[in-house]
C-alpha cells in the first residue's frame, strides 16, 4: 500500500492537525514517514521593514529552528513506534518544494492539513495545499482544520 508518507508542516497548530491520522495509517502500514519543514525566503513585509537588507544568516536561523522543531515531532512519533526521518528544504515556493520532496524521498502519498480558506482569503493568500492536490503525481491526503478542530487543539486541552 503506502511505503513512505512526506508530511508537510509549517510549525503551526494547524498543520500539525494531520499527525493523528499520520499516525493511524503508517503505525499499522509500517509505512515511513517523513516530516518536511520548507523555509520561504523572507516577505515583501519582511524586506521593507529591513530595508531591503536580509542578514545573511537569515536561512542559517530559520534552516536550526526547522531542524529543531522537526525533531521534536520525530522523537513524539518514534516513541510511539513510528519510522520517522525529517527534511528541510530552503527557498522555493512552498508547493514546489512539496513535490521536489515528494520525489526526491519517493513517497508515495503526502499527508497535509489544510485551514480551507475560501473566496477572498485564498485569492489573497493562495492554498499552498489545493496547489499540491492539483498538481502532485501521487495520492495526497487533506484534512480541513475547522474552528471547531482548531479550539479542540488549543493548549490545556486533549489532542
Amino acid at each position: 500500500m503506502y511505503e513512505r508518507m512526506l508530511v508537510p508542516l509549517d510549525g503551526s497548530e494547524v498543520a500539525e492537525g494531520i499527525l493523528p491520522f499520520v499516525e493511524q495509517v503508517a503505525g499499522p502500514l509500517d509505512a515511513e514517514v517523513v516530516l518536511l519543514r520548507v523555509i520561504e525566503p523572507p516577505s515583501p513585509i519582511e524586506l521593507v521593514a529591513s530595508a531591503g537588507v536580509v542578514a545573511p544568516d537569515t536561512f542559517t536561523v530559520r534552516d536550526v529552528e526547522a531542524k529543531t522543531y522537526l525533531s521534536e515531532i520525530q522523537r513524539r512519533l518514534s516513541k510511539k513506534g513510528l519510522r520517522v526521518r525529517t527534511r528541510v528544504a530552503l527557498g522555493g515556493p512552498p508547493a514546489e518544494e512539496i513535490l521536489a520532496a515528494a520525489q526526491a524521498t519517493s513517497a508515495d502519498l503526502i499527508a497535509m492539513a489544510t485551514r480551507g480558506r475560501s473566496g477572498l482569503g485564498r485569492a489573497l493568500f493562495g492554498s499552498v495545499a489545493e496547489s499540491v492536490l492539483r498538481t502532485s503525481p501521487v495520492p495526497v491526503l487533506l484534512i480541513r482544520m475547522t474552528a471547531k478542530s482548531d479550539a479542540a487543539a488549543e493548549p490545556g486541552t486533549q489532542r
